[in-house]
């Protein structure tokens, strides 16, 4: 196909998306001509059969390289992509108002188009993600998922090279400001030109709904404050995660903890995580109801789940909301010192918050709320209730509210680490990391490894260590002292 061509059909696309009419097809064809340093067009006609935007997108861009307007690094890279797609995405006040069309409609038909939108657009980064390892695994607590994060790129040379030379800029604040809207990027930030964001009013509040580009699960989408804010759990948090599940029943919403060590990556701007998927939690039983005698219309119970987790149920969306603002109040002020849990140090720095996950169950709302501590020790420097040093050589990280819920987040050196990992038990030479060493020989002393078998079993493997990470992060174990310390604490409620 010519390049006249692939212009000529990325305008037809471009058109097709609702931002632009056929009257402006001429401007289209010249405005994506200039960015790949073409002069001019050949004539031709529109295909009736139009390839993907991915696949003219690819076109566009090998012409832009050809013609020396960008060069092989990342950064320039995406920053064109952004640019070309952005014609593809109609403004944000025509986005939002055929979202809004949409759900006049029905919820989950506006949240299907505005999907489909930045899929298509590439703002979703669907061929990054598709590079993910991804495995589930049984154990005692359901299936649990696991992930090898491979879809957010490597630091390219280069762009290391040239962020020496790069003034330090304050905007966007962060990577969730509603700034980033239509923002070109640059060499040390990521490109935003065709990201859009939808406008929510949560309670009196301007907030933004948009989707996340590098999706963990299905229609992983981030609920934003307008404004810039560190995270916070109070009463309003769960105020406003049951109003966005009336706005998007069909959607789980969910907050990561306001702490260190066992909040999530981003703490400096107020937002929520939801999305169309159904976790391994949400799917674990009550294994233990408990009584709530100041709120007798509401049912709760202990969550059989590695984490401690109080699950709340109710038709009254306030009495709910007072429940849960009750246990986190009552939590935030808890200690326990036989089993290490303390709300304060001694200087007053408090250690106690939630996870709090809410969904529609039926008629009834549904919230989980995942007790959190996040002390320190001598024994446990990087956190008492963070995974332990035995099980950091898989995860180390964080445990933010997706890998709560049962999906593993794994860091992309074990992509290669795991490759080695096998050569060892198979008895091959190898470049195995001396952290693995335990773990492979222990392995070694239960299994009969083959060719055809041994990634299976080392897959299977990793899925159990998770699980000992949920446990690590648990505040009551799941021994019998754990839950009888766990029972002392609902007796408070």
């Amino acid at each position: 196909m010519s390049i006249s061509q692939t212009v000529v059909d990325f305008a037809t696309l471009a058109i097709q998306a609702g931002g632009y009419m056929e009257l402006d097809r001429l401007y289209l064809q010249n405005r994506i001509i200039a960015l790949i340093g073409e002069d001019s067009l050949e004539d031709v006609l529109p295909h009736k059969q139009l390839e993907s935007s991915l696949v003219l997108l690819d076109r566009l861009i090998e012409k832009a390289k050809d013609n020396g307007v960008i060069d092989d690094s990342f950064a320039q890279k995406e920053i064109l992509e952004a640019q070309l797609m952005d014609f593809l995405t109609p403004p944000p006040s025509v986005v939002n108002a055929f979202f809004a069309q949409h759900y006049a409609k029905a919820p989950a038909e506006a949240t299907d188009y505005f999907f489909k939108l930045c899929q298509e657009n590439d703002y979703i980064k669907t061929r990054a993600i598709a590079k993910n390892i991804v495995f589930p695994t049984e154990t005692e607590y359901g299936t649990l998922e696991i992930t090898i994060n491979l879809s957010k790129p490597e630091k390219d040379p280069k762009d290391i090279a040239a962020m020496r030379n790069v003034n330090d800029v304050n905007y966007p604040k962060c990577m969730l400001c509603m700034e980033n809207e239509g923002y070109k990027g640059r060499q040390n930030y990521p490109a935003r030109s065709n990201h859009r964001i939808i406008r929510m009013n949560l309670n009196g509040e301007s907030w933004g709904f948009q989707y996340s580009p590098y999706a963990y699960y299905n229609e992983h989408c981030i609920i934003l404050s307008e404004e810039h804010r560190p995270m916070k759990i109070s009463r309003a948090t769960f105020e406003r995660l049951l109003s966005i599940i009336e706005v998007f029943p069909h959607y789980f919403i969910g907050s990561n903890a306001d702490l260190p060590i066992v909040g999530g990556s981003i703490l400096s701007h107020d937002h929520y995580q939801g999305g169309r998927h159904t976790f391994a939690m949400a799917k674990a039983p009550i294994e233990t109801e408990i009584s709530l005698s100041v709120f007798k219309n509401i049912k709760a119970g202990i969550v059989k789940w590695p984490m401690s987790v109080i699950r709340l149920q109710g038709s009254n969306k306030n009495e709910l909301i007072n429940a849960c603002d009750y246990i986190l109040q009552a939590w935030k002020q808890y200690s326990d010192e036989s089993v290490s849990i303390k709300a304060y140090s001694e200087d007053g720095t408090p250690h106690h918050t939630v996870t709090p996950i809410a969904r529609r169950n039926g008629e009834l709302y549904e919230v989980d709320l995942v007790l959190r501590d996040n002390n320190v020790s001598e024994e446990f420097p990087d956190g008492i209730f963070h995974p332990h040093p035995e099980v950091q050589h898989i995860k180390k990280e964080n445990i933010g509210l997706i890998e709560v819920m049962g999906l593993a987040v794994l860091p992309p050196r074990l992509l290669n680490e795991l490759e080695e990992v096998k050569k060892y038990v198979l008895k091959k030479a190898n470049d195995m990391a001396s952290y693995h060493q335990v773990w492979a020989d222990n392995m070694m002393k239960h299994y009969q490894f083959t060719e055809a078998n041994a990634m299976e079993i080392i897959h299977a493997e990793v899925g159990q260590i998770f699980a000992q990470v949920l446990e690590d992060a648990g505040v009551f174990k799941r021994d019998a002292t754990g839950q009888a310390a766990f029972l002392r604490f609902t007796a408070t409620l």
